[in-house]
């Protein structure tokens, strides 16, 4: 990924949630309330150090949390690594997962096997497609959209990958198209401004 060349304006220092088995196993987690593992607690913990670096006073800040049980656990962790109390947070129904409704639980390999025409399909329009009771990244987009279209200050968001890459789409930073297969790191932080981001 190329490094952000202007980082003006109001900053949303995304956190995507610490590993969960279902992500090793490659399963798509959506809504379903997954707990981290392990190596997940510990990358929660290493966003808390980098986090503490970044501002020279963590307890003025915003943090907006979906209230899934994966991203409230990496908040938790990574806000009393910073000295912080967890209860500083406040949770956003809004940053809640895409759902992928009936394809929750599988892996890309099952549902090309058992939904080989919905697969291509979503192969063919990775921003457009709905699974089946599901929503697309366009409608998550949507979702996510009045979150941040008036942001004002500095913010502190732990989420989820595909709310990531939407942000990214709403923010001007990444073409819609291109937005559902930007990898998204976890134990790491990313810098979304108007028309740009960069990891740190």
């Amino acid at each position: 990924m190329a490094p952000a060349r202007d980082m003006s304006g109001p900053k949303i220092y995304f956190v995507r949630h610490g590993e969960t088995d279902w992500n090793v196993a490659g399963r798509m987690q959506g809504q379903q309330d997954i707990s981290l593992n392990e190596k997940g607690r510990g990358q929660a913990e290493q966003v808390g150090y980098k986090l503490a670096k970044l501002f020279d006073r963590p307890e003025i800040m915003q943090y907006l949390v979906s209230p899934l049980k994966r991203t409230r656990e990496t908040a938790d962790i990574m806000l009393r690594t910073m000295g912080l109390a967890p209860d500083i947070y406040q949770p956003e129904p809004r940053l809640r997962e895409i759902t992928f409704g009936k394809w929750e639980g599988l892996t890309w390999k099952d549902v090309r096997k058992t939904d080989p025409a919905a697969a291509l399909q979503r192969d063919m329009d990775k921003w457009g497609t709905v699974p089946p009771d599901g929503e697309s990244y366009a409608m998550l987009a949507e979702r996510v959209r009045p979150v941040f279209e008036n942001l004002e200050r500095d913010i502190v968001v732990v989420s989820h990958g595909g709310v990531a890459r939407a942000t990214l789409a709403v923010m001007d930073c990444i073409a819609p198209e291109k937005a559902p297969v930007v990898e998204i790191w976890q134990g790491r932080i990313l810098v979304i401004a108007k028309g740009s981001y960069q990891w740190v």
